[in-house]
């Protein structure tokens, strides 16, 4: 089968598939989402290879590192580097000093999957790790929400293209959403919006978090570890999920479709329309 790079910017592989139906045989050109594998390297040294889309990695390495505790603040990040490899892509990242002693003092060898959570966590303090409380007084009501889970479907791109990637998209204190970020995988997609965010030194407990996944631990994880008080999902939660969201006081959103949602943590945050 030969593959043909489609656009760039959209990450996509063009590829001839059979298409049947009725017992007929349809043959045509079709777009598949790209995944590559991408090695995350601090200070020269390998730290982590994720399965990724292969477009705002720079987002991707930076929302990774502060997500994962390795990074407490955008400004550690010194330089970052991507280069495309005959087998992937590499990462180079150069982190403070402090930070990199951190690092090496818990390391994990990851080996990152699309629906991977914990792989690579060699003792349960490293797989369950509890951020500690957010502090943030952003409220939203639920058609707010609503409108920014279709507005963020509708800037899906990729899956639009090929019906295989995940979105995380930032709902701002205005009621808006002004960044999308997609990826095939739904941790990946989340870190790739903190990264933006943290590019542009957004206040993170302004806004709200919404993704088109499911709700697990990790997810709630990274949200409370950079100060997101409100996530909110397309489908379900964890019972880890819950947990987590209420000793970290975030808002857990989950099945936010068809004009409706469950509350799962933290329901201060949801304000109710006003009706007429």
């Amino acid at each position: 089968m030969n593959a043909m790079t489609a656009p760039e910017h959209l990450a996509l592989v063009r590829v001839m598939v059979e298409k049947w139906r009725d017992d007929r045989r349809h043959v045509y050109e079709d777009d598949v989402a790209e995944e590559v594998p991408v090695a995350l390297e601090y200070n020269g040294i390998s730290h982590a290879v994720m399965l990724a889309s292969p477009y705002h990695l720079e987002d991707f390495a930076l929302g990774f590192s502060l997500s994962e505790g390795i990074l407490i603040d955008p400004s550690e990040l010194y330089d970052c580097e991507v280069s495309a490899m005959d087998d992937g892509i590499q990462v180079q990242m150069r982190i403070a000093t402090q930070r990199f002693a951190a690092l090496k003092g818990q390391r994990r060898n990851l080996a990152g999957r699309t629906g991977c959570g914990l792989c690579g966590a060699e003792t349960l303090q490293q797989a369950i790790r509890r951020p500690p409380p957010v502090i943030s007084n952003a409220m939203f009501s639920a058609s707010s929400i609503y409108v920014g889970m279709d507005t963020m479907q509708a800037q899906q791109h990729m899956q639009r293209h090929t019906g295989a990637t995940h979105a995380a998209a930032w709902l701002g204190s205005d009621g808006k959403i002004d960044l999308v970020r997609e990826d095939i995988g739904r941790h990946n997609a989340l870190d790739k919006l903190i990264g933006a965010l943290a590019r542009e030194r957004r206040d993170f407990s302004s806004g709200a978090a919404l993704i088109t996944s499911r709700a697990s631990y990790e997810m709630v994880q990274k949200a409370a570890t950079l100060g997101i008080g409100f996530l909110a999902a397309i489908s379900a939660p964890t019972s880890l999920a819950v947990q987590l969201a209420e000793e970290t006081n975030v808002t857990l959103v989950g099945f936010v479709r068809h004009q409706s949602h469950v509350v799962y943590a933290q329901s201060h945050r949801l304000m109710r329309d006003v009706c007429d």
